[in-house]
Formats: structure tokens, C-alpha cells, sequence
């Protein structure tokens, strides 16, 4: 599905996760394409879960691990979603949870451009069809480091009020410390909401903010920067 408003258009893919697979502003394209990139949903959890095992009182329940010894992103972003409603400016999208994750439950997402295209405002909704359950839900866009060839690199701005420390596994150990300074694959808390600008200098300034508290960023790669809000950090549930 494509949605217009403005300068603004973006690409949606329900039977490939419900992912957003281009963000062109003035036809300059924001998003790294590929199967395994541009915006996905991670639900029912985010980033990685130590060993794929979420605990549920006494019992452990076991997913699959896809991320070394991890399981990681959650279990929608490759799901055919259902377009439940959606028009030249929105689109809401539904997917059930189901094996391998333990609890029945529902997805629903909803994209949607302002009118002028000024913005973009992206929706989750996680619900049980049973007993409740740990859950977490976010977003992982991956920005184009360079836009245009031979243009401006991605510079990114927050002020975290603290860093999740990240054990030798990638996986925060529970302690918070002082940002430090990157490259990152690192979770930040944000108390007060996520907000983060991305700006492309003399091309284009992209703020993301989100009543989500936890955000990470991730610039190790050549390619891309990703900054992901998120209801929780990695390992979380």
C-alpha cells in the first residue's frame, strides 16, 4: 500500500510484517530497503531475550533463537498481517499472536500521514485473547546513513537520562550508567518519552518522539542508523 499526503509517501507491506519498506520526503528516500530492513514492529517483544526463554511464574517457556544463542525482534515482523481499513492517507493492520509465542493475542498497528505530510504518527496496540501476559512493543526503522550519494551522514541528538549497561552478550546487565559515547548498540532510558532528532544537515531534520521510556540506538553499521522507541529494554520480560 502506498499512502500520500504532502511531499510526503510512504510504503506499507501487510504480507511482509506490516513493514514500512520506503519514507520518501520530496522523493528523497529515508528508509535502507530490503527484506530485512526499512521500518518492521517488534511484538511481543524487543531486541533480544537471553536464550529465548521467558519466564512465567515457575514455568519457562522457550523460543526460537535467531540471534546466536538469542531469540530476538519478536515473532510478527515476518507474519502476514490483515488490512482491517485503509485509505490515501492510512492504514490499520492486524495480525494474531500464535505459536511460538505461549499466549493468544492480537496486534494491531495503524500508519498514518498528516494531511500536509508533515508528519507520520505510527500506533500499536497488544492485546490478550486470554490469561495476560509479559509483552513489550516498538519500532525498528533503519535510516539511510547517506540519503543522497555523496551527501550529508546522519548525525543523531538525545539526551538520555541514563544508559542500560551492555554485557559482552549485547544484552543489558540490569545496571544503569552515564551515556558514553558510540558507536552504539545500546538501550537508553527516557523517563519523560522518547525524543530524538536525526537530521541529514542542510537536507532534512526528523524528529521521533514516542510516550515509549526506552530507545535504542544503533550505528555500527556503514549503510544505516536505527532508532528504535520500545516499552522496554532488551531482555525485559
Amino acid at each position: 500500500m502506498r499512502l500520500a499526503a504532502g511531499d510526503a509517501e510512504v510504503t506499507v507491506l501487510p504480507d511482509e510484517g506490516a513493514r514500512l519498506s520506503s519514507l520518501r520526503i520530496k522523493g528523497t528516500e529515508l528508509l535502507r530497503p530490503g527484506e530485512k530492513f526499512g521500518s518492521f514492529v517488534m511484538v511481543p517483544w524487543c531486541g533480544r531475550t537471553r536464550h529465548g526463554e521467558v519466564r512465567d511464574g515457575a514455568r519457562t517457556h522457550q523460543l526460537p533463537v535467531d540471534a546466536g544463542p538469542h531469540a530476538i525482534h519478536g515473532t510478527v515482523r515476518h507474519r502476514r498481517w490483515h488490512t482491517a481499513v485503509a485509505d490515501e492517507h492510512s492504514a490499520s493492520m492486524v495480525v494474531d499472536l500464535s505459536d511460538p509465542w505461549p499466549w493468544p493475542g492480537r496486534v494491531t498497528q495503524t500508519v498514518r500521514l498528516a494531511e500536509d505530510g508533515g508528519s507520520l504518527t505510527l500506533a500499536l496496540g497488544v492485546e490478550t485473547a486470554g490469561d495476560s501476559f509479559p509483552g513489550q512493543a516498538g519500532w525498528h526503522p533503519w535510516f539511510l546513513r547517506r540519503p543522497v550519494p555523496d551527501g550529508p551522514e546522519a548525525r543523531i541528538d538525545f539526551a538520555p537520562a541514563w544508559q542500560e549497561e551492555r554485557g559482552p552478550d549485547h544484552i543489558p546487565t540490569g545496571k544503569r550508567i552515564d551515556p558514553v559515547p558510540g558507536p552504539r548498540d545500546d538501550c537508553f532510558g527516557m523517563p519523560d518519552g522518547v525524543d530524538v532528532t536525526v537530521e541529514w544537515p542542510g537536507l532534512l531534520r526528523l524528529r521521533i518522539t514516542s510516550r515509549a521510556e526506552w530507545v535504542v540506538v544503533y550505528d555500527e553499521q556503514e549503510e544505516a542508523v536505527c532508532v528504535e522507541p520500545q516499552t522496554g529494554p532488551p531482555n525485559g520480560l
